[in-house]
């Protein structure tokens, strides 16, 4: 599922920005894609952290293929050494045995997650072992949809944006955030741009 944002962002982003708007042509008819379930989204995100798209994708895929219904009961009882046979680290097993016990342990707490502001959310969501900062904005955007994340932290959008907006060089934070600043209030849609500037492969978390 689209954004309900995305078109009304990209029409207001290539007014705004000459830059990302030749980024957004370039990508005719692409769009980004909700994945609409919160613990598949972190899951997945977990999977992701610091690890190149296409090698997450690979190792999802074998973590899908061996769980079968990735949901939190599946995931809290499946046995480390079948999740590590699918790619992930120790650290990373831990990490999703963490997050499945949090869904079922939180059940009416979570339901409360789209009503909440977005800080909130990453507050509550960073409590969690293995889920930082930079996997809560992937939550944020891919499972709420949340049109404003701007995830300083990323390699990717840092990346795009210096090789853009500086000839590939490196950029101060502040001159990155002032980048994002332009994008504002639909910095979730820049981000996705930056990404694809430097994979051909959507991100989807």
């Amino acid at each position: 599922m689209t954004p309900e944002y995305w078109d009304k962002a990209k029409r207001t982003l290539i007014r705004r920005d000459p830059v990302l708007a030749t980024v957004i042509r370039s990508y005719r008819g692409e769009t980004m894609k909700l994945r609409g379930k919160g613990f598949q989204t972190l899951a997945r995100a977990i999977v992701g952290q610091q690890i190149s798209v296409k090698a997450a994708d690979s190792i999802w895929r074998r973590v899908r293929k061996s769980v079968v219904r990735v949901n939190p009961k599946r995931m809290a009882y499946a046995p480390s050494e079948e999740l590590r046979a699918c790619g992930l680290s120790n650290a990373k097993v831990l990490y999703m045995h963490s997050l499945a016990n949090h869904f079922l342990e939180n059940a009416r707490q979570i339901r409360q997650w789209p009503r909440m502001e977005d800080e909130a959310i990453i507050g509550e969501l960073t409590t969690i072992k293995g889920i930082g900062r930079w996997t809560a904005e992937m939550f944020l955007i891919f499972a709420l949809g949340r049109p404003d994340v701007f995830p300083i932290d990323d390699l990717g959008l840092l990346k795009g944006i210096y090789r853009l907006y500086n000839g590939g060089e490196k950029m101060t934070k502040d001159a990155v955030l002032a980048v994002g600043e332009t994008w504002r209030p639909y910095r979730s849609l820049g981000t996705w741009y930056m990404w694809r500037v430097l994979d051909p492969l959507p991100v989807l978390y």
